[in-house]
């Protein structure tokens, strides 16, 4: 296994975070995965992929069948599974009547997202938040908030970013860097012509703002003549104990966009859900890709949310992430390698009170059997499937402690 590794950095362009790799993903089923050394580990990363755990077998079974029935359907032709989709979609978004518009990756969606709140409102600018990550396509990546990733790049002109409304340094203070941030965003929206702000309603590190906040922000978008854009492509679909992350603010966007999970952790697929006032761009080809309408892309939608609505799984996450989280806020109470545990549902994160440390924590956690992800320079991000046991939860906080222990050893 250690050659494919060597293949894979001789084959394939070498970028931040991809490639090369450090190991080889074997084998995968529900909460956990095997690397190429038959080391099995809790996956708590996943890409916020896997919300009804891997290789579900309804899903799998499903695909299957499509595959026999109708493997694709090309531009000016739709097919059932397409339509059932963006017809189940729809009906599942509480703001009102809405229509969709379906994609391939998260990237895809937001930047159908973008040109569409551009022709609605007659305007180019944005706004978003230092910070926020809204995918890897020039545009997605103009609006977000991540200046490293734009190093060298062209951007999109016209693009505002307000500070953070969550903590993103040690010794914040969440109330204060809400505020701070509303102030900002209050200004940009005032003496600025906004089309949209892109904004994540519940961060994929579990932070959240206070009660405030978002019905404020829907206040100013609204007085500015600005739509607002929830992208919800890693929380959103059951993973804050809600089924659509927005759900937790008091505040109803205009646009929701969703991904990852949304293909069942096996195959690549998005959407923009919009209010239906939003069809304005009937004369353009916004968001006609190849696959758009691919019936088994969308199958692997509808099965996903069948499936969280037969297991009861954002019910279940919602209880799940409470009892998580107080386990994780009793840990770092007790261990001095960790500062604060955030959490929404089982989107979650525990900070390292020592940033240099998180390396070697995320390394001593995956050599004890748990695979994580991290943000910010400081935080251990935790996304487990909704599926996962409470015994495993369990398994998660106690390598959490035996990887303070080796890493201070």
């Amino acid at each position: 296994m250690t050659i494919l590794k060597t293949r894979d950095a001789s084959a394939f362009l070498h970028q931040a975070g991809s490639t090369p790799v450090d190991h080889v993903f074997h084998s995968c089923e529900g909460a956990w995965a095997t690397d190429e050394t038959g080391h099995r580990f809790l996956d708590l990363h996943g890409n916020s992929c896997h919300n009804i755990g891997y290789q579900h077998p309804r899903l799998i079974s499903a695909l299957k069948k499509q595959l026999d029935t109708l493997c694709f359907t090309p531009r000016l032709f739709t097919s059932e599974p397409p339509v059932e989709l963006a017809e189940m979609l729809a009906d599942r978004w509480p703001y009102g009547s809405a229509k969709v518009l379906l994609g391939v990756s998260g990237a895809d969606a937001i930047e159908m997202a973008l040109k569409l709140a551009y022709i609605a409102t007659g305007r180019t600018g944005t706004a978003s938040f230092d910070g926020s990550w809204h995918g890897a396509a020039l545009g997605a990546l103009s609006v977000g908030g991540t200046r490293d990733e734009r190093v060298g790049l062209p951007v999109l002109e016209e693009c505002h970013h307000a500070p953070s409304y969550w903590q993103r340094r040690q010794g914040e203070d969440p109330e204060s860097c809400a505020r701070r941030s509303f102030d900002a965003l209050k200004n940009i929206l005032e003496g600025n012509e906004i089309a949209a702000l892109i904004a994540e309603p519940v961060r994929s590190t579990g932070q959240t703002a206070p009660d405030w906040f978002w019905p404020g922000v829907r206040a100013l978008c609204d007085k500015a003549g600005t739509l607002l854009i929830f992208d919800e492509i890693p929380t959103g679909l059951g993973k804050t104990g809600r089924m659509f992350a927005s759900e937790h603010t008091g505040a109803a966007p205009d646009m929701t966009v969703l991904g990852k999970s949304l293909g069942g952790g096996v195959l690549p697929l998005s959407a923009v859900i919009a209010r239906a006032e939003l069809d304005v761009a009937g004369h353009l080809g916004i968001g006609h890709y190849t696959h758009q309408k691919n019936p088994v892309l969308a199958r692997a939608g509808i099965e996903t949310l069948q499936i969280l609505d037969a297991e009861n799984l954002v019910a279940a996450c919602a209880d799940k992430g409470l009892d998580a989280l107080a386990a994780l806020e009793r840990m770092t109470e007790e261990v001095p390698a960790y500062e604060a545990a955030t959490g929404r549902g089982l989107s979650m994160a525990v900070a390292c009170s020592n940033p240099s440390q998180l390396k070697a924590l995320k390394g001593a956690c995956y050599r004890l059997g748990l695979n994580t992800g991290a943000a910010d320079a400081r935080l251990l991000t935790l996304s487990p499937p909704l599926t996962i046991s409470e015994n495993e939860l369990a398994m998660v906080i106690e390598i959490l402690r035996q990887a303070a222990r080796e890493a201070e050893s």
